[in-house]
């Protein structure tokens, strides 16, 4: 049993002695499956507090020979699984924390000799007689012992990625790092010695150009996560048992922490999931981790349309995002699709990967949002909120003239980089006129199924505002007259929806004419 070479399993013991551990040992059985095969070279990116390390942990304690795990795990799912048995412990793992190894190593320049030197030492005691003075290198200690013995290796990186993130701006650093990962994996000699590689941080493999540096891994990230979607954060039937185990509102859990789809599945940061559970207050703990301030400076960025896009994604709605050029790096940014890729990787955009489009996932992201543009270089948001909130007032007081007035004004100057063709731009301008409304307004309800049909927007308001708040119902028409919106409301009895709603509704018709290039807004209080 070393610090890197075969450790014992005291730190996942410390994860399951925590008062919620939620069982995601059905990973290993996967892992299991593709030990030895060309799936074996598996990169798992993710945000913070998304249980990266609790993993890495995890397939540590399973896999390593340096302790005896198998009550342990005999309780969770993997004990139950056909394959539970056959490789339990039975294999010279090598872990190591790359964000540990900073401080050891005395600086971000030293940490590779740093693991070289401390790996190869463990290898030594473990495999006496093979290995001289003369053999610095990792892989090839690894390749020599392979050689001699038949045995292989299981390699388990953690913030694989820190330097990439950290010494974003150190050339040297960052090369020596690839070289050292494509040393330990990339090629055909690597594949005699190693039976499974398992990395995880929040950056896919830096791309060299067009090409992953490590293009023999499978990635799975939060742009397709692949059969470790369950795997990447909490799944939407363990939050709601969570919910139900510590008497939590679950419609409010799935507001504030809800979002992130992955392949086809709603995953949920479990920080913030474990957070309310155990203290019972709907706030952004995620963020209590680490500042805002980081992201500030890209959210900030001088690229054509980015401002508009997070002003669109604040006020809730989704931008298209081109995820394909961005190297996987924090400074080689090209457009406001690098950045708004980078935000998805950080867990701060969600995205979907059949509408390609980019999205703040819930309340607690955008609070943290709206928190990061709260300086000089974001007073336009300042000046847009109260323009937006002037809307609001003209929409509720059911000033006609004034609503489609403050949405012209709106497009023109501030979502100019909308272009209307269709409903679909005039939604994604109404979307950032109403921005105003969330803080007395559930994020509005998209094409919300109703009578006999979809209503194109409706906004409900939150429990402690209805008593002053109406519901609002809006129907859109682009180049139609806005009392045909309204008589579409009525004849496809969209308010049938909100039934159950017991106070005010008005519905709300707006259009906008190519020709004249007008917006129009009728308004009527609906009667029950």
């Amino acid at each position: 049993m070393g610090r890197f070479l075969n450790p014992d399993n005291s730190a996942f013991q410390t994860a399951l002695n925590s008062e919620i551990y939620v069982d995601k040992t059905g990973l290993i059985d996967y892992t299991n499956r593709v030990i030895n095969t060309k799936q074996a070279f598996i990169c798992n990116s993710r945000p913070r507090r998304f249980g990266k390390s609790i993993t890495a942990d995890m397939l540590t304690a399973y896999y390593s020979r340096g302790c005896d795990s198998a009550d342990m795990f005999a309780g969770l799912k993997i004990g139950s699984m056909d394959s539970f048995r056959t490789q339990l412990n039975k294999h010279d793992v090598i872990h190591f924390d790359v964000q540990w190894c900073l401080t050891p190593a005395k600086g971000p320049e030293n940490v590779v000799a740093f693991i070289e030197k401390s790996v190869i030492e463990e290898l030594k005691l473990e495999y006496p007689g093979i290995l001289d003075d003369t053999v610095v290198s990792l892989p090839g200690a690894m390749s020599q012992i392979h050689a001699a013995t038949g045995n292989k290796f299981m390699v388990i990186i953690d913030e694989w990625d820190v330097l990439i993130r950290d010494e974003a701006n150190n050339r040297a650093v960052q090369e020596a790092y690839i070289d050292f990962l494509r040393g330990m994996f990339k090629g055909t000699e690597p594949t005699r010695f190693i039976s499974l590689a398992y990395l995880t941080g929040i950056l896919p493999i830096k791309k060299l150009k067009t090409q992953s540096a490590l293009n023999n891994f499978d990635e799975y990230t939060m742009l397709d996560a692949g059969v470790m979607a369950p795997y990447m954060g909490f799944t939407e039937d363990e939050v709601r048992k969570l919910s139900e185990k510590y008497d939590r509102d679950f419609a409010e859990v799935v507001r504030w922490y809800d979002g992130y789809w992955l392949s086809g599945q709603h995953i949920y940061n479990p920080k913030a999931v474990v957070s309310v559970m155990l203290r019972g207050t709907f706030q952004s703990y995620w963020s209590q981790t680490g500042t805002f301030e980081s992201i500030r400076p890209f959210i900030s960025m001088n690229f054509h349309g980015l401002k508009t896009a997070i002003i669109e994604m604040i006020s809730g709605n989704a931008v298209e995002v081109n995820t394909n050029t961005f190297q996987n790096d924090m400074v080689s940014f090209q457009d406001r699709d690098d950045v708004l890729t980078l935000l998805i990787h950080l867990g701060y955009l969600a995205y979907d990967q059949v509408k390609k489009t980019a999205f703040i996932p819930n309340e607690e992201t955008r609070q943290e949002f709206l928190s990061a543009t709260k300086n000089k270089e974001w007073n336009v948001l300042a000046e847009f909120e109260l323009q937006s909130k002037e809307l609001l007032e003209a929409t509720l007081d059911r000033e006609e003239e004034a609503v489609a007035a403050d949405i012209e004004k709106i497009h023109t100057e501030y979502a100019s980089a909308i272009q209307y063709h269709d409903e679909n731009s005039l939604s994604s301008v109404l979307t950032i006129a109403y921005l105003s409304s969330m803080s007395y307004y559930f994020k509005p309800i998209r094409e919300l199924p109703t009578g006999r049909g979809f209503a194109d927007f409706v906004y409900i308001p939150k429990p402690e505002y209805r008593a002053d708040y109406p519901a609002l119902l809006v129907e859109l028409k682009w180049n139609k007259n806005a009392n045909t919106a309204l008589q579409q409301i009525k004849n496809k009895q969209y308010p049938a929806s909100l039934e159950q709603y017991t106070g005010d509704i008005l519905l709300v018709g707006i259009s906008y004419d190519k020709k004249d290039k007008k917006h129009q807004c009728v308004i009527e209080q609906y009667k029950k």
